[in-house]
């Protein structure tokens, strides 16, 4: 890949900084903005809003979807740029890198023309409904229903770990409507009204204090026929487009931790003497490193093939497994460098504002958004490496004959 910027997308680049200068403020250090609370949203929404009248909100999107109808590279551009800005720029990125490329593959003309302008300037907020408590990780798992009724489908089962649920107006919902035949060809695709009767949302608590997952009941939701996305039963086809652009999404935004804890290395001082002469803090900074580059060089070479006209590929995954991991990693070691003041949460006292406590509790949920590590090794074993499928016993069975707990 050639990283110099054509003619073109130098001007780009220029215009993209002028307009941050302009709109944002610049950052002065490494932290992550918190993504909860309703001040945290409103702010988001603001700010998409914005971008969206200065026509920066989904630079690859055609125009008349709300897009800029620019290439992966002007994508690029963009996130290079707003990394250095304080920003809420991927507040949003479940609902527009997920849901989007779904409602864009399969909904109606006329669904995109009115959606996805409204979900370009997060006029409407989106989330994801595919993890279930019966399910795990095998999203095929799952047993929450869509019955026919007319011109309408009647949605029973729950939802759990769905990001952003509280704050969102719609969702791509993946349901069962055939359990007669195997778990992939039974499925179907739909958005849904996510502030409709029959609709539960109950916030989950997390360890770090936040509530960012959610568990969603379906108590006799009713959907219309003309939200269904794709063919009845043709839902695995869908959730597989929203499942690789979540890790394209994903892998853009993981983070790393990396970038913090070299900041902290050029920083810190504990009894009078630079961390950065400690052998073992020289190794570790040293082995993240590696696979940081790595990671960049991985994500550079997928955005190329993008630019080229291919997909999201299976390498996508390998940011999500690596990044997930060493950004715990670092966050534990961290506050294992600090000492006692490792266990001090306030921000105006911890080092670093209380970064890397606060990624010690929220680092967990990070490894098991959008799959576990299990999931990605499988997924980067076979689709990647070309290594054989783990054996199946429930391959082409009936989902209805699959054995369970209670069978």
């Amino acid at each position: 890949m050639d990283f110099e910027d054509t003619p073109e997308l130098a001007v780009f680049r220029s215009e993209v900084r002028d307009w941050l200068d302009a709109n944002a403020q610049r950052r002065t250090d490494q932290l992550f903005l918190g993504m909860e609370g309703d001040q945290a949203f409103q702010e988001a929404k603001a700010w998409y809003k914005k971008k969206s009248q200065a026509g920066f909100a989904c630079l690859t999107w055609p125009r008349e979807y709300g897009g800029a109808g620019l290439t992966p590279l002007h994508e690029v551009i963009w996130a290079q740029e707003v990394e250095n800005y304080k920003t809420r720029d991927a507040h949003f990125v479940i609902g527009i890198g997920n849901c989007g490329p779904a409602i864009m593959h399969f909904a109606s003309e006329e669904a995109k023309v009115e959606l996805l302008p409204r979900m370009a300037s997060a006029e409407d907020v989106w989330c994801q409904l595919f993890s279930e408590p019966s399910a795990g990780s095998d999203v095929a798992g799952l047993r929450t229903r869509a019955e026919p009724d007319g011109d309408n489908w009647i949605l029973n089962g729950q939802k759990i770990w769905t990001s952003g649920a509280q704050y969102s107006d719609y969702g791509v919902v993946l349901t069962r409507t055939d359990p007669t035949v195997s778990k992939y060809r039974g499925l179907t695709l739909f958005m849904i009204d996510m502030r409709q009767p029959g609709i539960e949302i109950r916030p989950i608590r997390q360890m770090d204090g936040g509530q960012h997952f959610n568990e969603v009941f379906f108590n006799d939701a009713v959907v219309p026929d003309a939200y269904r996305l794709g063919e009845v039963g043709g839902g695995w086809t869908g959730a597989l487009t929203v499942l690789m652009s979540e890790r394209l999404a994903i892998s853009g935004i993981q983070p790393t931790g990396f970038p913090q804890f070299l900041e902290l290395v050029k920083s810190l001082e504990i009894n009078g003497q630079p961390i950065a002469r400690d052998p073992i803090v020289r190794e570790r900074l040293a082995t993240w490193y590696s696979q940081y580059a790595g990671l960049q060089a991985a994500n550079k070479r997928m955005i190329t093939a993008v630019a080229k006209g291919g997909i999201a590929g299976a390498e996508a995954s390998l940011g999500k497994l690596v990044g997930a991991v060493m950004n715990q990693e670092i966050a534990n070691f961290a506050c294992q460098v600090f000492g006692q003041a490792g266990i001090i949460q306030d921000d105006s006292f911890s080092p670093e504002q209380g970064h890397f406590q606060h990624s010690v509790l929220f680092s967990p949920g990070v490894r098991l958004a959008g799959g576990t590590d299990e999931v990605m090794r499988n997924i980067l074993a076979e689709q990647v490496l070309g290594l054989p499928q783990e054996p199946r016993a429930d391959k082409g069975m009936a989902f209805q004959d699959i054995p369970t707990g209670n069978s």
